[in-house]
């Protein structure tokens, strides 16, 4: 019995807090609930504002080994927009959405909004991976990484401005226009992505690591290598992995093997050790798969990172 009546009053708190947090989002503006730093970044621009704006994964954890607390799941319960980006890593959120104290709520499911233009996860030549044979028995994932497309954040960036128009339309005009200016900084940062790989000499990408770039290289045209697929966990590359990526960069003459953000050295040095001239540089792109609070305070933001990728590819791609 004094287990149950524990367990009631524990739900009748929980109850009250979603109560309390529900009037006071009515008082002070709609509370919107993002998963990824991306979506978090997408809002306060529209919005003018980073207040009633909750980023979940602040701390460094990246999407594919998030799970959600209690706390987290209780934000996103009486929030009125909750934008996730709707992979596999994703699943725990339908749990989250049924058990949701405000039923009014509305859902930008970033997949969902891409609908058939989303890429299934590729295994290719060279990558380490499992390659699923059994036809018909499994059915097809999908790469999560769409906000590494600039044109595919045109298109998050309006449906999101959309939703805030409805939910709060006496600030239409203000949402509209944030997100119209904001496109248009995309549309900018997006010619030049165009320019520098239209004319580069180089169209071929080596990654030392995962590969969370494919929505990118799609975009313009690039191709590329990797040791593991973008949503893999696996950290140590055989030798068959290595041996072929070296090989690669020795057929391609590459000059920069690549890296993502928070990760170790190690595999693209030892793919540097395995070529012939042992003299290629290493390069990082930034996947924002670990932007945390502590660089989010410090003015990270999608555009400049976004700038600091193109700076990078235009030194690789020469």
């Amino acid at each position: 019995m004094k287990k149950l009546a524990l367990m009631l009053a524990t739900i009748m708190t929980l109850i009250a807090l979603c109560a309390c947090n529900a009037e006071k989002s009515g008082k002070d503006g709609i509370k919107i609930v993002t998963t990824i730093f991306p979506e978090y970044d997408w809002v306060r621009n529209i919005t003018g504002s980073d207040e009633n704006i909750t980023l979940l994964l602040d701390n460094g954890v990246d999407l594919h080994s998030y799970q959600p607390t209690a706390e987290d799941m209780l934000e996103i319960s009486n929030c009125d927009l909750f934008i996730y980006v709707g992979g596999e890593s994703d699943e725990w959120v339908d749990d989250a959405l049924k058990s949701a104290s405000n039923k009014n709520m509305k859902v930008v499911n970033l997949m969902d909004v891409l609908g058939d233009k989303a890429y299934e996860e590729e295994l290719k030549e060279g990558m380490q991976g499992e390659e699923e044979e059994e036809e018909g028995e499994e059915e097809a994932e999908y790469d999560e990484h769409v906000w590494l497309s600039l044109k595919n954040a045109k298109v998050f960036v309006r449906k999101i401005a959309d939703e805030l128009k409805a939910l709060d339309p006496e600030k239409a005009d203000t949402y509209e226009k944030n997100a119209s200016d904001y496109i248009s900084k995309l549309d900018d940062l997006d010619s030049g992505y165009e320019e520098v790989t239209g004319k580069a000499s180089v169209k071929t990408l080596l990654f030392g690591d995962r590969f969370p770039f494919r929505y990118m290289t799609e975009d313009y045209g690039l191709d590329y290598f990797a040791a593991f697929i973008g949503c893999s966990a696996e950290t140590e590359a055989s030798f068959e992995t290595i041996a072929f990526l070296s090989g690669k960069a020795d057929e391609l003459g590459l000059k920069y093997i690549f890296m993502i953000d928070n990760s170790d050295q190690k595999i693209a040095k030892t793919i540097i050790d395995n070529t012939q001239t042992k003299d290629a540089q290493i390069l990082v792109l930034n996947s924002m798969q670990s932007t945390d609070k502590a660089a989010i305070d410090n003015g990270a933001d999608y555009l400049t990172i976004m700038e600091e990728n193109l700076n990078v590819l235009s030194t690789a791609l020469g």
